[in-house]
């Protein structure tokens, strides 16, 4: 069974730090290529950075220089480092594969305070 679950979201005031993790089913996440999603209320869910099997990350528009994309292959985890953190980025955070998409995780929850 296909399992993402991801952790590490919370309360932080701007400018502020956190790192989420993703733990996946280990048969989908060593070949794969991974995403982090998210979604903030009354939006759609988006895109925030990919990361091949090698370790090759990719960012989509005001995230890259304040998020960090990695993986851990031995650990079958996958993180998100995320930096000067502003209020526009209050939403939750999902983890999955690229391509196909699986069934969602129940996300993690990251609030940012003025």
């Amino acid at each position: 069974q296909v399992q993402l679950v991801e952790s590490g979201g919370g309360l932080v005031q701007a400018v502020g730090s956190l790192r989420l993790s993703c733990a996946a089913s280990r048969g989908i996440f060593r070949p794969n290529t991974m995403v982090w999603y998210r979604q903030a209320p009354g939006q759609e869910r988006e895109l925030v950075a990919s990361i091949t099997s090698g370790g090759t990350a990719t960012y989509v528009n005001s995230e890259k220089g304040r998020f960090t994309i990695s993986r851990d292959n031995a650990k079958n985890t996958m993180y998100l480092q995320m930096n000067s953190l502003e209020p526009e980025d209050t939403a939750v955070y999902y983890c999955n594969t690229k391509a196909p998409l699986r069934n969602w995780g129940q996300g993690t929850q990251v609030t940012v305070s003025p």
